[in-house]
């Protein structure tokens, strides 16, 4: 099971995987957290296999602590950041600072997030800290994510929301968007995507290979998915 952020960067690597190990994957998606019922927590929940998730980082220890994911197991594969995109010909607003950011939200007329790790982050804990959750909870929208949903950037290219935010790697390979930016490096969260096995894994071995392949620096082309690197370690 893997999260949307590491869709692309594995969909590329996973049919090389395939072929040099002669194992099959069998693949699903789901957001890292959230209410979904596609999200990867719920989906463990109600029994669902899984032999290896790739998912935020700060979702793997709640699964931990459920007896779901195996503590010993968790290594981080990359790192993302969260963007601001409008649609393909509008006016970039300003959000170079904390404050310029402040302002973009409160005078946006309608403001995308996703329903997972990005999009909990900003309604949870940024537009609080910036003391305007109250006032732009009418204009803002939590955008249901793949793998029946969509990513925000689409909503935005639609012009059914001014301004979007979530990780670049969801949103990089969609068109119609201009990107603004990062959002401030102070109110920038940390975001890694890490792979963990599952207490229930029936190959764990193969697992293991597989997320080995991954955490391989010269096979993984991060940058065209908007993912940065990290050392391969134990989080």
């Amino acid at each position: 099971m893997i999260s949307a952020g590491f869709h692309g960067v594995y969909a590329e690597l996973a049919p090389a995987f395939e072929q040099a190990s002669g194992h099959r994957l069998v693949t699903t998606r789901g957001p890292s957290m959230g209410d979904s019922s596609e999200a990867i927590p719920t989906r463990l929940a109600r029994g669902e296999a899984a032999d290896v998730v790739i998912l935020d980082r700060v979702s793997v220890a709640p699964l931990i602590t459920r007896g779901l994911v195996r503590a010993d197991s968790q290594f981080d594969l990359a790192r993302s950041q969260i963007d601001m995109v409008v649609r393909a010909g509008a006016a970039k607003p300003d959000i170079s600072s904390v404050d310029a950011l402040r302002s973009t939200l409160l005078a946006a007329k309608s403001i995308a997030y996703s329903d997972s790790g990005s999009g909990t982050y900003l309604a949870t804990t940024l537009f609080p800290q910036l003391g305007i959750a109250e006032q732009i909870a009418g204009k803002s929208r939590k955008v249901r994510g793949p793998p029946s949903g969509e990513p925000v950037a689409a909503v935005v290219a639609r012009g059914e929301a001014e301004i979007g935010f979530q990780q670049v790697a969801e949103l990089i390979h969609v068109s119609g968007i201009n990107f603004v930016g990062p959002i401030p490096t102070e109110v920038q969260p940390t975001t890694f995507f890490s792979a963990a096995l599952t207490q229930t894994a029936v190959q764990p071995e193969a697992a293991g290979e597989l997320i080995r392949y991954l955490s391989l620096p010269p096979r993984l082309p991060y940058a065209s998915h908007g993912l940065m690197t990290v050392t391969l370690a134990a989080a």
